[in-house]
């Protein structure tokens, strides 16, 4: 018997080693401890692009992938919001509006779902790359002086993550109005 690994396989990976950078946050308040977080974070984030690149290279996109990719986005942008929430190091209300948009277009997808899966678009993209260099920022442990730049992303990734949220909404619209009308 011989298990193909798929990009899918990188995309759970990524999601059973989110435990990995939250444990790392709590640890220890030492910075070095924080910048390990940040790097598990960092890299697990990487691998969003990895495995979407070799998803398509490899002509093995799927329904499931489409689904799941976004799925361990949010999980892994959620658990580093929560922890730095409980550690008093993030704002509570834009992990509130993040996650509340996050979690309302994952429900929205589910029921959603028979019209068709829609794929992240490139705004999509750039939003969860915002929210993952948003919130790193304030995993590490950076002076006071660059915290406006760190403030500054995160407001970018918050105005990102409102935008594709309402766009996603509108396409789903599209389509089923299209299809309606066949």
């Amino acid at each position: 018997m011989r298990i193909e690994i798929t990009p899918n396989w990188l995309t759970v990976l990524r999601i059973a080693l989110i435990p990995c950078g939250v444990w790392a946050i709590f640890h220890s308040p030492d910075d070095i401890w924080q910048v390990i977080a940040w790097t598990v974070f960092f890299i697990l984030g990487m691998t969003d692009i990895l495995d979407g690149h070799w998803a398509r290279k490899s002509g093995k996109t799927s329904p499931l992938g489409a689904f799941l990719d976004p799925v361990a986005d949010k999980a892994l942008i959620g658990a580093a919001m929560i922890s730095l929430i409980i550690l008093d190091r993030f704002p509570l209300w834009i992990a509130v509006v993040i996650l509340t948009r996050e979690i309302g277009i994952t429900i929205f997808r589910l029921v959603v779902i028979r019209d068709g899966v829609i794929p992240a678009s490139k705004g999509g993209k750039i939003k969860t790359l915002t929210q993952n260099f948003g919130v790193g920022f304030f995993i590490l442990p950076l002076p006071d002086y660059l915290h406006i730049f760190r403030d500054g992303l995160i407001y970018i990734a918050l105005g990102l993550t409102i935008w594709t949220g309402i766009d996603y909404i509108v396409k789903w619209w599209k389509i089923r109005s299209n299809s309606s009308k066949l």
